[in-house]
């Protein structure tokens, strides 16, 4: 039966492709394109989680965070080129949300249900927490000021502050990587176990080699889910925000799920959480701000005005998330309650009418 889905799974990515080129049912090219996705990123888990075995918990973290943000990043730049703005600001706030609730929750259940407690470096969930509390604020500030500017009949003043923004969120990013990796990389180790497996350690090549097919065969794949998500959205009646919230969020970022997953139910509470933290931090204060670089060549910029039921959803994740792991232990009920907040978001997200989206 596992090996049977795991065909179906493979043969959806060159069905996904082929239906880009006949162009006959958009829906069905939706459809196949989530699909397609799992397989892509879950060789990118594993070519990353092999590559990440070498570097140790942080800078695999990092590493990891980064190639399974890849997918988020090329389906945002497809969709920026399509112009359809709304969708790229819902799947980046989607992913910031579906990494701190869904996939830290999902880690948490893993990891602590054969485990009374199981323990994480606080100092890392505290300093990475701190990063996203940043990330609100460049969420919050650009939206509140444009309803101010709009008042005065200036709104484009919007794209100077955007840009402005973008640039303290690069520059806040790069020095968080010198926190981690040079001034305080030793009050950062882990204290979670050691992997529990017996499985050998691929070498570099062959996960570079992978990691290589599978990045380029993401990136057409990509092309073809956001050209068919406007049609899917209205075959469904679904609105933007939440295909871009909940449903482009979860596939691009299901390297991500699988692999944090996986580290957590082996005990390695700390890669697992760090996967998922510096995911959304590098989400929140890198890949936007880059995406809002690259909107203006690709003819359609893209501003930091989030709706106000996605700057809701996301204070509110980012704040049960902080509470939750600032003590530096965690069980697997905690993970319930993030992923309840989660399904509570999700359900209203589904729900909410398309006029309130703007």
């Amino acid at each position: 039966m596992k090996r049977a889905l795991t065909y179906i799974l493979y043969a959806s990515i060159p069905a996904a492709i082929a239906l880009q080129f006949l162009h006959s049912n958009l829906v069905a090219q939706f459809m196949l394109s989530c699909v397609a996705v799992l397989p892509l990123a879950a060789w990118i888990g594993m070519s990353t989680e092999h590559l990440a075995q070498r570097m140790g918990p942080t800078y695999g973290a990092l590493f990891n965070a980064t190639f399974g943000n890849f997918a988020e990043m090329v389906i945002a730049i497809f969709a920026i080129r399509a112009g359809l703005d709304s969708v790229v600001r819902a799947s980046l706030s989607g992913s910031i949300l579906g990494n701190l609730l869904f996939v830290a929750g999902a880690s948490m259940i893993a990891g602590g249900w054969k485990r009374d407690i199981i323990q994480f470096n606080a100092l890392a969930a505290e300093s990475q927490a701190g990063q996203m509390i940043l990330a609100i604020s460049a969420m919050l500030v650009p939206a509140l000021f444009f309803r101010t500017a709009r008042e005065a009949h200036h709104a484009e003043l919007m794209h100077p502050v955007s840009v402005g923004v973008s640039i303290v969120l690069i520059v806040s990013y790069i020095l968080g990587l010198f926190f981690a990796f040079r001034t305080h990389r030793t009050r950062l180790v882990a204290v979670s176990a050691p992997p529990e497996t017996d499985e050998a350690t691929w070498s570099t090549r062959r996960s570079l080699l992978l990691l290589l097919v599978a990045s380029t065969l993401m990136g057409v794949v990509a092309e073809g889910l956001v050209h068919a998500v406007d049609a899917a959205g209205k075959a469904w009646g679904l609105n933007e925000v939440f295909l871009g919230f909940i449903v482009i969020a979860i596939v691009g970022n299901a390297a991500e799920h699988s692999t944090a997953v996986m580290l957590a139910w082996r005990g390695q509470m700390d890669t697992a959480l760090n996967i998922s933290m510096q995911s959304s931090v590098q989400i929140a204060l890198f890949v936007t701000p880059v995406l809002v670089f690259l909107s203006y060549p690709l003819g359609h910029p893209v501003d930091l005005l989030f709706t106000p039921f996605e700057l809701l959803a996301v204070v509110l994740g980012v704040a049960i998330f902080s509470f939750l792991v600032m003590d530096g232990e965690t069980n697997w009920y905690e993970g319930v309650q993030l992923l309840a907040v989660y399904a509570i978001i999700a359900v209203a997200l589904f729900f909410l009418p398309t006029n309130a989206t703007n």
